[in-house]
This record gives structure tokens, C-alpha cells and sequence, in this order.
């Protein structure tokens, strides 16, 4: 394989786990144009991360003893045609069943990419190079996924993958495993393991080295499921709270990924080990969480420095904690199952808690801000037949938005007012936005918060037990 191969396949990881978080900002323009809710919309990313998670372990076992070459290309090629099916679904249904099928390629695409790469690269190289690929296209999915669905629209974001994974297909195929053995050998030296873990009294001190490490794992999973706040929910305040275009969200969601990319120099500059980073990270995410759950109001630049917080953290944890979980961990493609199941089953936590906090919370928020709506509407200085206009018009517009933050300028587009009046009109239509903002911005808070506890919790787990010495 050549290193334009390697390079090609680490690609492809990186499309395959950016397709965890590549939707959310269309998100907003997939619930218009399938005409959807909110709860039912967030299925398009439960879906792809809920199979993954699953899919990811029992996957790894089939490359026990069969060719990883075929097997990758397998599923990047299934990936592949799963992507070409999201783009032209035409409802929700089609769409996150396509969605499904494209994880369970991307499942086999990711876990063979990782043992192509440790063949050709070496161990620590060819690891290092798919946890930053992964890592990469994490922070980064967002970004390009508002970038496309505001340049072009919701299903560029998955028309573009196609010729990738196309592409990825022959790099995997032109790499056949040197030895045909080799991954059987992997699996004989896995099977021994565990079967000396099994007795106790004849159990050698490096029996234990390639069995699962329990605790980054589940610190893997802790941390994703808080990062779903930042990289899902805060996204859809951004435009479906604060009526952000996706090309500003995509923008204003930047640093976190600038922030990522500047944590491991930092690290090196400071010296710290990888147990002070992770925990150091942990606390960062926690704190951006929590910043972001108390913003003073919807304005962008209140949103670079927590960003910026829970994009080192980020940076400071997937990468060292993969790494822990792996490192010198064998055969590779089971582990690197491990390590895919966890964050993504973390993902899945995270949006099975957090969706419907801030659904009850935004539904919560709807009749004080009805009450609100009525009163600026009743004292702007407007014509009685005016006013009732409006006021019709912001009652049909907020029923048909009912269950998400409604979208009140049709309700203006529509309105003719004479020229005297449009000054105030004006000045109405931007008093109720604001307060549709701020009623959006508290109803996300407490979904924050929760994001910034799991990181906590993630914290905790890392913290090694104290074990008492035997006699």
C-alpha cells in the first residue's frame, strides 16, 4: 500500500465517524423538507451512531480469520451505496434506514482501515493515524456538514462521500495481508489470553496485557455522550434557536475544531502525562458545557470562549484515550471495535438523554413565550386592524411551528401595513425575535448542564481505585 493509499483510508475513517455529528447543522432544513418534528429528526443521527455502536464488536470478530483487505473494501463499498441512498431519500423513513445500513458499512470500513494501517505503518503509527482521523473528522463533521447544506443543500453532505469511499475501495483491495496467517495468529494469541485469564492459579504476569481496558473505554463513552451537547444540541440552537444560516453556524461552530487542533501542541508545550490531560480535558468540557448553558444572550461572541474550552477538551481526551485503550493491545481490529462501540454507544446515550430534556424544556418555554408575543403585540404603537392582522398571522405561524422554535417573519412577509406604520412594524418583528432567542437559549440550559455532568461523571471514572495490599 502506498502512503497515498494510507492516506485514502484514513480518509475514509474520518467521513465514516464525522458521519456521526456531518448532519446536524441540516438538520433544521431536514425537519422543513421531510416535514418532520424535532424528536423524530434527531433519529437521522440515533439511528447511524445507535448501529454503529452496535454493529462495531461483532464486526471486529469477523476479521479473526478472514482477509481484512476484502473485508474493508466490503464496507466502504456498502457504505458507499448507503451514502448515494441518504441522498435521494425522500422521507424520514428511507433516510435513517439508509442511514443504518451506511453504519453497518462503515462499521467494517473503520475496524479494517485500522488493521490495513497497522500492517503498513507499523503499530503506533498506523494507530496514531487512525485515532486522529477519527478525531479529525469528530470535531470537524459539523463544520462541513453546515458548510454544504448551505452552499448547495442537506443531501450534498452525503453525495460528496461517495466518490471518497468509491475511491477507498481499490486502496483497500491493492493491500492483501502478507501473511495469511497473521490474523489468525492474532486471534490464537486473543483466545490464549482469555483462557489464561480464566485460571487464576496458572495465570502468567502477561496474561493480562491484551485484555480490554474497562476504564478509558467507558470514560470514551462518558465523554461523547457531553460532547453531543456541544456538537448536536448547540448546533440546533444556533439555527433553529437563533435563526443562524447554517453557512454562520458552520463558521461560528469552527472553534471548536481550531481549538482541538491546538490542544496536543499545548500539551506537549505544558509536559503533562496522558492521565493529567485527560483529566485536565474533562474539566475543560465541563466547563464550556456549562458556559454555554449560561450564556447572557444570543449574540456569537458569547460563544467563542466556551467553544473554545469544550474544543480543548476534546482535543486533551479522544486522542490520549484511545490510545489508552489500545495501545499494545492485540489483535487490533478487536480493540479498535472496543473503542468504537464506546463512543458511539456514548453518543447514543447522550442524545437519548439530552434530546428529550431540551424537547420538554422547549415545550415548557412556548407559552410564556406566547404570553410574551401577545404583550409586545398589544403595545406596539400599531393600528388596532393591524395589530389583529399580526396577531393572526403570529398565531397560524406558531401552530404550524408548534413542538420547535417558530419561525415568525412569514407572519410579517405577509403583512401590509401603510408606510407610517412600517418603522414600528419594523421594530415589533425585531422585539419578538429577540424574545423567541432568549426563550430558546434557557430552554437549552439545562441540557447543558447535564452534558457538563456527564463529563464529570467521566472524571470520576478515570480516578483509579485504591486497591488494599493483600497478605
Amino acid at each position: 500500500m502506498r502512503r497515498a493509499a494510507a492516506a485514502l483510508l484514513a480518509l475514509t475513517v474520518g467521513c465514516v465517524l464525522a458521519d456521526s455529528a456531518v448532519v446536524t447543522l441540516a438538520l433544521p432544513e431536514i425537519l422543513q423538507r421531510l416535514h418532520t418534528t424535532v424528536g423524530q429528526v434527531a433519529w437521522v443521527l440515533i439511528a447511524f451512531n445507535l448501529v454503529l455502536a452496535v454493529v462495531a464488536r461483532p464486526a471486529a470478530w469477523f476479521y479473526r480469520t478472514r482477509d481484512p483487505a476484502v473485508l474493508c473494501a466490503a464496507g466502504i463499498a456498502v457504505f458507499a451505496g448507503a451514502s448515494a441512498l441518504c441522498a435521494v431519500a425522500g422521507s424520514l423513513d428511507v433516510l435513517v434506514a439508509a442511514r443504518s445500513v451506511q453504519a453497518v458499512g462503515g462499521a467494517f470500513a473503520v475496524i479494517g482501515s485500522l488493521q490495513l494501517l497497522v500492517d503498513e505503518l507499523s503499530e503506533r503509527r498506523g494507530t496514531a493515524w487512525w485515532i486522529a482521523a477519527g478525531v479529525f473528522g469528530t470535531a470537524v463533521g459539523p463544520v462541513a456538514g453546515g458548510l454544504l447544506t448551505d452552499a448547495f443543500s442537506w443531501r450534498s453532505i452525503f453525495i460528496v462521500q461517495v466518490p471518497i469511499a468509491v475511491l477507498a475501495v481499490p486502496a483497500a483491495l491493492a493491500k492483501r495481508r502478507r501473511n495469511g496467517q497473521g490474523l489468525a495468529d492474532d486471534a490464537q494469541e486473543h483466545d490464549a489470553q482469555e483462557h489464561d485469564a480464566q485460571e487464576p492459579h496458572t495465570q502468567e504476569p502477561h496474561a493480562q496485557k491484551h485484555r480490554v481496558r474497562i476504564r478509558p473505554n467507558i470514560a470514551l463513552a462518558l465523554l461523547s455522550a457531553a460532547l453531543t451537547a456541544a456538537l448536536f444540541l448547540f448546533v440546533l440552537l444556533l439555527v433553529d434557536g437563533w435563526r443562524r444560516s447554517p453557512a454562520v453556524a458552520a463558521v461560528t461552530v469552527s472553534v471548536i475544531p481550531l481549538a482541538a487542533l491546538l490542544a496536543r501542541p499545548l500539551a506537549r508545550m505544558l509536559r503533562s502525562g496522558p492521565m493529567a490531560q485527560t483529566m485536565s480535558g474533562c474539566l475543560l468540557i465541563a466547563g464550556g458545557l456549562t458556559g454555554l448553558a449560561l450564556l447572557p444572550s444570543a449574540d456569537l461572541a458569547w460563544t467563542i470562549a466556551p467553544q473554545a474550552l469544550v474544543g480543548l477538551g476534546l482535543g486533551l481526551t479522544l486522542d490520549p484515550l484511545t490510545l489508552q485503550a489500545m495501545d499494545g493491545r492485540r489483535p487490533h481490529f478487536l480493540h479498535g471495535g472496543w473503542t468504537i462501540a464506546a463512543r458511539h454507544a456514548g453518543v447514543v446515550l447522550g442524545l437519548a438523554i439530552l434530546t428529550p430534556v431540551f424537547t420538554a424544556d422547549l415545550r415548557s418555554a412556548q407559552p410564556p413565550a406566547e404570553d410574551a408575543i401577545t404583550a409586545l403585540v398589544l403595545n406596539a404603537p400599531l393600528a388596532p386592524q393591524d395589530k389583529i392582522a399580526i396577531a393572526r398571522g403570529l398565531a397560524d405561524q406558531l401552530k404550524q411551528d408548534r413542538g420547535r422554535v417558530p419561525d415568525l417573519d412569514p407572519a410579517f412577509e405577509q403583512l401590509s401595513v401603510p408606510a407610517a406604520e412600517k418603522p414600528a412594524v419594523a421594530q415589533l418583528e425585531r422585539s419578538l425575535n429577540l424574545q423567541l432567542q432568549r426563550a430558546a437559549t434557557h430552554a437549552f440550559r439545562n441540557a447543558f448542564l447535564i452534558g457538563a455532568a456527564l463529563a464529570l461523571v467521566a472524571l470520576l471514572s478515570l480516578i483509579p481505585l485504591r486497591r488494599r495490599g493483600t497478605r
